[in-house]
């Protein structure tokens, strides 16, 4: 479909947006902002759908280690705590690059505030091309404005790339009509359609990531990425987590 490199036939996503929350590299025994055993677990999933041949981009927020919202609790300026919360998501795009260039996956970086000693600026071409050359693309520093979330950079960036999916890993194992942890009756969905989710008021993603979403007909996978093979269960077309679609 958009490969070189052809994906197996078994695979039901071609190209990915994995949308990384920062507090999903947090470490919850010692409190390290990046726990090295999380991070190496994490680019091992993604190495492991990589070798399938599916395209994968990743977007990574910063919230483990700053978050321009909570700067303002503290007295940040909202402008400057979210160019905090930026340089954060280029920190932890570096840790995983790192990490996937160890286990022998070529990786760029691409950042939308320029900072040439580290990362390449985001040119939509040039990250596609990577792409067609089986090298995983990570895109940091946002969208490289205040008040946008990671989850708009992901839209965003899905949109672009005209990716099939935007994988979003989190800490459940789906979309639930009420919070699971707070409630014992919660039921948890399968399929949703944006428009269910919007009346529902479900928090999928903030507002301006959703209606990108759904403005573009980009499909939400949210699942939870403790499961070891969770990533490639998915691209398998496997029943994980919830699907929000048009």
């Amino acid at each position: 479909m958009h490969a070189s490199k052809p994906a197996s036939s078994r695979v039901k996503y071609q190209r990915i947006v994995l949308k990384l929350s920062g507090e999903v590299l947090r470490s919850g025994t010692n409190g390290d902002p990046i726990d090295a055993v999380t991070l190496e677990k994490i680019a091992h999933q993604v190495k492991e759908i990589h070798e399938l041949g599916v395209q994968v981009c990743v977007v990574i927020g910063g919230g483990n280690i700053f978050r321009g919202l909570n700067g303002e609790k503290r007295g940040v300026d909202r402008t400057t705590g979210d160019y905090m919360g930026m340089l954060a998501t280029v920190i932890n795009g570096l840790a995983l690059m790192d990490s996937l260039e160890k286990m022998g996956v070529t990786t760029r970086v691409q950042s939308a505030i320029p900072m040439n000693q580290i990362a390449e600026p985001f040119i939509l071409r040039r990250a596609v091309r990577h792409l067609e050359k089986n090298r995983v693309v990570i895109f940091v520093a946002g969208t490289g404005n205040p008040y946008f979330s990671t989850d708009t950079t992901a839209a965003l960036r899905a949109s672009e790339m005209r990716a099939d999916v935007i994988m979003k890993a989190t800490k459940v194992d789906g979309i639930y009509n009420k919070d699971p942890k707070k409630h014992a009756d919660a039921v948890k969905y399968d399929e949703l359609t944006f428009i269910d989710a919007l009346k529902q008021r479900l928090n999928v993603m903030d507002s301006t990531a959703f209606s990108l979403c759904l403005d573009n007909n980009v499909p939400i996978l949210v699942f939870n990425l403790n499961d070891e093979h969770a990533i490639r269960r998915a691209v398998l077309g496997e029943k994980i987590g919830t699907l929000v679609k048009n």
